[in-house]
Order: structure tokens, then sequence, then C-alpha cells
């Protein structure tokens, strides 16, 4: 399967060259000309690289960048950029930065560089996000914002199939064969005690309505 790039460069001939390049190297490239959409396209689709410019209109790519690590995600970024400055190149490795190419740049060294920050960051610990809730597949733990949330083994694998088909409505007998498998408790009513107290405990407040129930049809996070 081929890797997407998000790239976020509002010079549109040099997006338009970058994209080609890449697209040539087997890559599959997504082109903004600026930051407006770029949260709502990391929600909606699979992207193994951010290439940043980082003079971007109202706003400089590495503040951009550190915004969204704060808010948990942890996608490679490469800044692509005119700034050459030492504190410059600094600054974008401490604002969650993973390389650093300056302006004008040689086309092969540029894919070269994408190739190797995707293998280096495949080899990493493996993190979804969906909504607010964020797993690391390494550490097998779920926090939601800033907090680690406490399951039991039951909860952990409920909460995971849920964020790994978000969006998508799955049927009781569905979680009962993924989730339950071999065990000697699987009737249907058991599906709805367990996902009210996971409720419970990722929602306690009951306001942020992760998991909906679809009557007669199973349940949906979303």
């Amino acid at each position: 399967m081929s890797k997407t790039i998000l790239m976020v460069e509002d010079e549109e001939d040099l997006l338009e060259l970058v994209e080609y390049n890449l697209t040539k190297a087997g890559y599959e490239v997504i082109g903004c000309l600026d930051t407006k959409n770029i949260q709502a396209i990391l929600d909606e689709e699979k992207i193994d690289l951010i290439l940043m410019d980082r003079n971007l209109p109202g706003i400089d790519g590495a503040n951009f960048i550190q915004g969204l690590r704060t808010k948990g995600y942890n996608i490679p970024v490469i800044y692509l950029t005119a700034k050459t400055a030492q504190s410059d190149i600094l600054e974008g490795f401490e604002k969650g930065g993973d390389d650093y190419i300056t302006k004008p740049f040689d086309k092969d060294e540029l894919v070269a560089r994408v190739k190797a920050v995707i293998k280096r960051s495949a080899k990493e610990a493996a993190i979804i996000k969906a909504r607010d809730i964020t797993y690391n597949f390494d550490s097998k733990k779920f926090k939601i914002g800033d907090d680690e949330v406490e399951l039991t083994h039951l909860e952990h694998d409920l909460l995971l199939e849920f964020v790994k088909n978000k969006d998508i409505l799955l049927s009781r007998e569905h979680l009962l064969e993924s989730v339950w498998k071999d065990s000697y408790d699987k009737q249907l009513k058991t599906v709805n005690v367990a996902i009210k107290r996971l409720k419970e405990k990722i929602d306690p407040e009951g306001q942020k309505e992760y998991i909906k129930a679809v009557r007669g049809e199973g349940y949906i996070f979303c």
C-alpha cells in the first residue's frame, strides 16, 4: 500500500512540483495552500508524513505543528522552508519536526529523506487517535486528553475495537466474536453490560457520547 503525504505549501508552483516528484516516487500526495483544513484531513485520512512550510499565511508552520503535537497527533513532520538560520532549524526540531530541509533543495535528496523518515517512524510506537482518545500500541494504554484511563482487560479490548472502527456500526454479534472470542460468557446482554461500564469510565459525566446505541443494530463510536 502506498504511503500518503500531506504537503502544506503556499507557493502553488512549488507545491505542484514536489507533488509531481513524490507521486512519481510512488507516494500519494494531498496538497494544501494553508493550514485551514489540516486537522480535518488528519482525522479523516491515514497520513504517513507531513511536509510543512514555515512561512504560511497567518501562522508559522512550526507553531502549527507544535499545536498538533499537544493535541496528540504524532505523524512525522519534515519542514521544507526558506528559514535557513541555525536558530530556525533548532526551533523547528524543538517544535515537533523530525527533519528540516531548506530551500532551494535537490528533489532526489527530498525523496530520499521522505523515505527515511517514513521508514524510521514506522518502527516507532504506533498511535491511533479518535476524537480526544489516543491509544499507544506499544504501552497498550489509552489517554483521554492528557489523562491515562484505567481499564480492565475486557474494557481495553472493547474500546480498542471501537476506536479502530470509528464511525462504523458494530453489531453485538461482531463484538462478541472480536472481543469475547473464546470466552464462555458470550451472551448478547453481556455486551450491553460491558459497554455501559466502559461508557461510565470514559465519559463519567455522560456529555461526550463517544458510543451510541443503534436500536436493533448494535453500537457505533463517533
